[in-house]
């Protein structure tokens, strides 16, 4: 075999080896960009396995957006610093949605809830007046409603859109057996929107939805 033909299936030998070569990293790339493309989806889809923690931060974010709502159609002279605080609420909701895996910025209300008032005063006004003043110490209230958080800070509380401040509240999960007893403290738009404090004493871990809750004025 002449020296000229060896090295011609030599080189045929690299070149095909080369090319399988490039042909396996193509489809380790391929396979790379594949997984990577699954990953953000099953990610998604493992932290919002259960419906209630999207749901319950959908709803938070919809009772504050509505509260919102209701200051800027009849503003009074706290509306802008309402206005403001529930802004920042509504930011850190989004970022337990983002967090949660959850559509950020989807937004849902309590179907149960009645109208917001549209006055928005804290300390109490004729729509909380009246609903308030129907219920008796110790009756049930808001049959039906969910409960869930309103995303503010400080001591143990609710807000209420049916209820003046002052109004001590005992919310109940039924679903655990654990319970609170809380005071208005604010207009919101939701029967009982309780603060972070409040609901950390009664939910479930990981949830942010309290379906079968149990509403009572105690006070």
């Amino acid at each position: 075999m002449s020296r000229r033909r060896t090295l011609g299936t030599q080189k045929k030998i690299a070149l095909l080896v080369c090319a399988a070569a490039v042909a396996g990293g193509g489809a380790f790339l391929a396979a790379n960009a594949s997984n990577a493309a699954q990953t953000a989806p099953e990610a998604r889809t493992k932290a919002a396995q259960d419906p209630g923690v999207c749901q319950g931060l959908a709803t938070a974010l919809g009772n504050n957006q509505r509260f919102i709502e209701g200051q800027r159609a009849d503003p009074d002279a706290q509306s802008q610093a309402r206005i403001e605080n529930r802004e920042a609420v509504v930011a850190e909701i989004e970022r337990k949605q983002a967090a949660s895996g959850c559509a950020v910025g989807e937004s849902a209300q309590d179907p149960q809830a009645a109208q917001p008032p549209q006055s928005g005063q804290d300390t109490g006004d004729q729509a909380g007046d009246q609903a308030g003043g129907a219920a008796q110490a110790g009756e049930q209230v808001c049959a039906g409603s969910t409960v869930t958080l309103s995303g503010e800070g400080g001591a143990p509380a609710a807000s209420s859109n049916q209820f003046p401040v002052g109004t001590k509240l005992r919310v109940t999960n039924l679903d655990n057996d654990k319970s609170t007893t809380v005071e208005v403290n604010s207009v919101s738009g939701s029967c009982a929107l309780l603060n972070n404090a409040a609901f950390e004493q009664v939910r479930e871990e990981g949830k942010f939805l309290i379906r079968r809750a149990l509403i009572e004025k105690v006070g």
